[in-house]
């Protein structure tokens, strides 16, 4: 019997963006045993997949041999690396069976950087990308969306919460104003003109993200719903499964709405779809502006290196609230 370890630690993304070869795997093989292993925090993101037998958290504070003796005891006929770090090659390392790795295409990536040379070729989206790991078990891509499914529960609380803010009887537009980096972020003066418009196009308004996100929040307006910091992982899943649109900046939230099946508006600045992590889904838009400088970084950086910050100020509200009319008609 066929017995694979998934292996992606974090982060919200990256984790989520595994999700079609899981589905692969699972429609591949369907007798096998599948087992994802990733960080405690991140589990919430695959725990309720069908396509799985079992997901192994890595503990906070976990030894990597400690890990790797759960995973042996597994007997895992096959690996995938799909997460590129020193952990995860002390693994392929520590726990005998037949590995596979996808590539991050570090020099590619860098050269487009620091140089502006395109070296990536073909552009492949990441979750095409990790079938790379999975060549020995003949699994290939179907073009469907990451997939994160949602415990009841999770659903239940998120429909009480809607329900108590009069959100249950109006359509509603998730924000996600936050970022990792701040050169990731649209401008708060930006989000706050763009609440107003589509207060007026009708949408209540909910703002959500994680707790460090909370005050960033708050800022767009008093007319928004701060449910930032406020949800566990799969409640905000089940918000952004009732909202209509999401707007999001390049961050795992853009990445869940799409695993819940909803349109999503992404504004992407220093960073670029040769990346790979431009929204995997059909009911998506990209705004971007074409600009010499872009990208400047992999994952944002605290200032923009050439102090203007372009990329984001000039993708303005009215372009973004007239992309969700098309988005939604």
């Amino acid at each position: 019997m066929l017995r694979v370890l998934c292996v992606r630690f974090s982060s919200i993304g990256d984790v989520l963006l595994t999700t079609p070869l899981v589905r692969a795997l699972h429609r591949r093989h369907p007798d096998a045993e599948l087992y994802f292993v990733t960080k405690r925090a991140m589990a919430p993101l695959v725990v309720e997949n069908p396509h799985l037998d079992r997901v192994i958290e890595l503990e906070p504070n976990e030894r990597i041999t400690d890990l790797a003796r759960r995973l042996r005891a597994l007997r895992p006929t096959h690996g995938l690396d799909l997460h590129g770090s020193l952990r995860s090659a002390a693994l392929r390392v520590l726990v005998p069976c037949q590995w596979g790795r996808y590539s991050k295409r570090k020099l590619a990536r860098t050269a487009l950087i620091a140089a502006k040379i395109n070296m990536y070729g073909k552009h492949v989206p990441v979750p095409e990308r990790y079938f790379e790991a999975a060549r020995a078990l003949d699994v290939h891509p179907d073009g469907g969306p990451p997939e994160f499914f949602l415990a009841p529960a999770a659903r239940e609380r998120v429909a009480r919460w809607l329900t108590e803010r009069g959100l249950d009887r109006q359509p509603f537009a998730a924000l996600a104003p936050g970022a990792a980096h701040a050169t990731k972020r649209w401008p708060i003066r930006h989000w706050t003109a763009l609440a107003e418009q589509l207060r007026k196009m009708g949408y209540g308004l909910v703002a959500v993200g994680g707790t460090d996100d909370r005050e960033l929040a708050a800022q767009v307006g008093s007319g928004v719903h701060n449910a930032a910091g406020e949800f566990t992982l799969q409640e905000t899943g089940a918000c952004l499964a009732r909202a209509t649109v999401l707007v999001s900046g390049d961050t795992g939230v853009m990445h869940m709405a799409t695993g819940v099946g909803t349109r999503v508006l992404a504004l992407f600045g220093p960073t670029v779809e040769l990346f790979g992590f431009f929204p995997y889904a059909s009911r998506a838009e990209v705004l971007e502006r074409d600009l010499g400088c872009r990208p400047c970084s992999a994952m944002g950086t605290e200032r923009c290196p050439l102090g203007h910050h372009r990329c984001l100020e000039e993708i303005f509200p009215d372009q973004v609230a007239a992309a969700v009319q098309r988005l939604v008609a």
